[in-house]
């Protein structure tokens, strides 16, 4: 029997994308059902024994037949939350690299109703148990996190941690479509340029697994900081006319394609 220690009066969702997550994936569904009546997994392609896993929890499901990136379920988190009516979406990994305890925090920010974006940040507070992070990983964020601040006038500690919590209303002014783990790059922007409340609050820095890949030349770090840059550039320039001329500063490149002005989102992909 699971004993939930904590409600809140507001619609809330908490989604969890996963990939090839059988090592975790039934500790973390038992922890997170103690603190929410709403789960949505999304099941991005799975080739090992995820799916039986997750199926023997009372959650909600979306499958991927094969794998298309942590941004594309990002997306289809999002979209599924509004559709259904949720008020917020809180988003966590299934690698226990997100505490399920932390959960009640972000309800905590959510109940004082004085932003629309609740990021959790691994740097925000030293805990005496964080790990030490990848020397590369570590120096990326940094990098990244101080030309978000400089360019969008932010105050982030942590550009890349995906514990969150989202305010639908807000989120459908948006339009995403970056499908791979330079997703953030194109949400700051665009959270930025359509004038979302940002909030940070502590969560543990957790790392399980040091040298988990990121999957091809992503996994060595200058190709990495690259791709992350090259995108958060590209999305500047997108949405450069809701943007104050400081935050393309040093850029040259033609914007290809403007961001609109009320977005929103095109839905999550049936496959």
């Amino acid at each position: 029997m699971v004993t939930r220690t904590c409600r809140s009066d507001r619609r809330i969702l908490v989604g969890i994308p996963v990939y090839n997550e059988e090592k975790y994936v039934t500790g973390v569904l038992e922890e997170v059902r103690r603190y929410a009546d709403h789960i949505l997994v999304i099941d991005d392609g799975s080739t090992d024994r995820t799916p039986c896993l997750v199926a023997e929890h009372p959650v909600e499901v979306i499958r991927h037949t094969a794998n298309q990136g942590y941004g594309r379920s990002m997306q289809c988190m999002i979209c599924q939350a509004a559709h259904d009516g949720f008020e917020w979406l809180i988003t966590m990994d299934c690698d226990e690299q997100h505490e399920p305890a932390a959960i009640p925090r972000f309800l905590d920010a959510i109940e004082a109703d004085d932003a629309d974006v609740i990021s959790g940040s691994r740097y925000l507070v030293p805990h005496p148990e964080d790990h030490c992070p990848p020397e590369d990983r570590q120096a990326i964020n940094q990098t990244i996190t101080a030309e978000l601040n400089g360019r969008l006038g932010l105050s982030l500690t942590d550009g890349f941690c995906g514990f969150k919590a989202y305010r639908m209303d807000a989120c459908r002014k948006l339009c995403l479509d970056v499908d791979g783990y330079d997703f953030p790059m194109q949400f700051w922007v665009q959270a930025v340029a359509h004038g979302l409340r940002i909030e940070e609050i502590p969560v543990r820095l957790i790392y399980n697994d040091p040298a988990r890949s990121f999957g091809g030349p992503l996994d060595v770090p200058t190709s990495r900081l690259d791709h992350y840059r090259r995108t958060m550039h590209e999305e500047l320039h997108r949405c450069a006319h809701l943007l104050p001329a400081a935050a393309l500063s040093g850029l040259h490149e033609p914007a290809a394609v403007a961001c609109g002005d009320t977005g929103g989102c095109s839905g999550c992909p049936s496959s």
